[in-house]
């Protein structure tokens, strides 16, 4: 079924009888559930508010992230969050979509500077499993209304709702950036260096140890600032650096974003978010290649197929997400502790009491 507007969308919701697995471009698949009518959401596209001076912008759920990365690029742009794009990891095909992107809260590099995909969302309109339309937030952020439920979408993979549109506030494209490259580290030397740049007045936006165990820094910014920034941040770390300018350094983070390094090898692919202090104890628990973003604190693991990545660490203060492989028998999201299940239950018990949507997806 492929709704072509939000009454549409609302009436399909309503009339349902079984369950419906809710798709957006189908290219962020975390093992959804493989029962229920496929509901696909890219009928419903299109930008309907672009306002460029107030850094905001409204789009239908369906529309296509790369439409939206395109009219933004006109005009020096961009969303803040720096979203995943997953194709390349989890083998998918199609194009990401706006709905798809705020329903898994995609969220890149530089998240650790300007938070994730639900801290730019500023307003939602979605349909719940009632087939009811509902509208949280605004178009604008002294406007906003309900942000506590626009943040509750973000990452709800369609759980709650159907989301038929979303609001963003944006942020300008620097002029430059540039990447700083260290030799091998530890984990241990890494989350030190990663911890430090973070903290040093040289505005840091990404921090990352690449597969192969390098720390990787980037600052963006007018280029005079950049010509100062980088030397002045190497000499505040020591150690030897390479930077790299212009299209190698936006190369180096598509790669980052990506988890490319994992795209086509052989195994499970696991995603673990804990305080980075925590990352490198966890780390040499792995025994397989890692790669670490958001100043440690996001770590992806290729493991040997059929791995329990949660059962090798135990318990952590975070969460373990299997994001390819595994079978059935291991839940894609970390289970929630007895006190917050109970409100996850509760609140899907509001906004989706016939359980149609996506069931069975959160546990």
């Amino acid at each position: 079924m492929r709704p072509a507007s939000e009454t549409e969308l609302s009436e399909i919701v309503r009339a349902a009888s079984g369950p419906l697995r809710i798709r957006g471009g189908g290219t962020r698949s975390l093992g959804a559930p493989s029962v229920g009518t496929v509901l696909e959401t890219g009928g419903l596209a299109g930008i309907s508010l672009y306002e460029p001076g107030a850094l905001t912008l409204v789009a239908a759920s369906g529309t296509p992230l790369a439409e939206v990365k395109a009219a933004l690029a006109a005009e020096n742009q961009r969303l803040p969050f720096e979203p995943m794009d997953m194709r390349a990891l989890l083998g998918t095909e199609g194009e990401p979509t706006i709905g798809g992107m705020v329903a898994a809260n995609a969220s890149g590099p530089r998240r650790v500077i300007v938070g994730a995909c639900r801290d730019s969302l500023i307003g939602v309109r979605f349909v719940d499993g009632q087939g009811r339309v509902v509208k949280n937030g605004g178009r604008v952020m002294k406007n906003v209304t309900g942000y506590d439920l626009v943040k509750l979408m973000a990452g709800s993979w369609g759980t709650l709702g159907v989301l038929s549109e979303c609001s963003f506030k944006l942020l300008p494209v620097p002029e430059t950036h540039a990447t700083l490259v260290s030799d091998v580290m530890t984990p241990e030397a890494a989350v030190r260096v990663m911890s430090a740049a973070l903290g040093t007045p040289y505005e840091v936006n990404a921090a990352a140890r690449d597969i192969s165990g390098r720390v990787c820094l980037r600052i963006e910014g007018f280029a005079e600032q950049i010509t100062y920034r980088k030397t002045a941040l190497a000499e505040a770390l020591g150690g030897d650096w390479e930077v790299l300018d212009g299209a190698k350094s936006t190369a180096f983070w598509r790669d980052i974003r990506d988890v490319t390094a994992f795209a086509g090898q052989s195994g499970d692919v696991w995603r673990v978010s804990v305080k980075p202090s925590d990352a490198p104890a966890l780390v040499a628990k792995i025994s397989a290649p890692v790669q670490m973003d958001w100043g440690g604190g996001l770590i992806w693991a290729l493991v040997p197929e059929g791995t329990d990545l949660r059962a090798q660490l135990g318990p952590i203060a975070g969460h373990a997400t299997r994001v390819r492989g595994g079978g059935a028998d291991i839940p894609v999201f970390q289970p929630e502790p007895a006190p917050i299940a109970a409100l996850a239950q509760g609140l899907r018990a509001k906004f989706d009491p016939r359980g149609m949507l996506n069931p069975g997806l959160m546990g």
